[in-house]
């Protein structure tokens, strides 16, 4: 499975024992003006990852990897209008550089967000590759936001 590295302000918890998502905070101060969006970053990031693991799934064999899904906290989007503007959000297992989360404004007024704030929540999820679709040769590291290129050549 996935380790996770915090090294930002706030806590990052499960609400109760049976959250599927835990919280993540802002590790910045910053004004998201209206009708704006903005990356944020957490002080998060993925220290490491178990090894993909093979299932057979009736005669196929597919590649199971686990992953981060960024989504919203219905609190921030229904008080404030306030959303993940990309949900949810992929953060692949080969990842390596900071987590941050790309929030939209939607309401008509500024919204301040602090150091320590929950802004998101995150839940840890396992995808399967689908069999047959080409994998392009692309060194993953601390790159994200469109680093792996925007068109098939790419």
């Amino acid at each position: 499975m996935l380790q996770i590295q915090h090294e930002g302000t706030g806590q990052i918890f499960y609400a109760t024992s049976h959250s599927a998502g835990f919280d993540i905070c802002a590790n910045e101060d910053l004004l998201l003006e209206a009708q704006k969006w903005k990356l944020v970053k957490t002080g998060l990031r993925i220290s490491s990852c178990q090894s993909p693991q093979m299932l057979t799934f009736g005669s196929q064999q597919l590649l199971c990897l686990p992953e981060i899904q960024i989504r919203p906290r219905s609190g921030l989007a229904a008080k404030f209008g306030i959303t993940v503007l990309n949900a949810p959000s992929t953060i692949d297992c080969d990842y390596r550089g900071e987590i941050l989360v790309t929030l939209i404004n939607h309401s008509q007024e500024g919204f301040h967000i602090k150091k320590g704030d929950r802004i998101a929540q995150a839940v840890c999820a396992l995808v399967f590759q689908m069999p047959g679709v080409h994998v392009k040769p692309v060194e993953r590291g601390l790159g994200g936001f469109g680093s792996t290129g925007h068109s098939s050549g790419n």
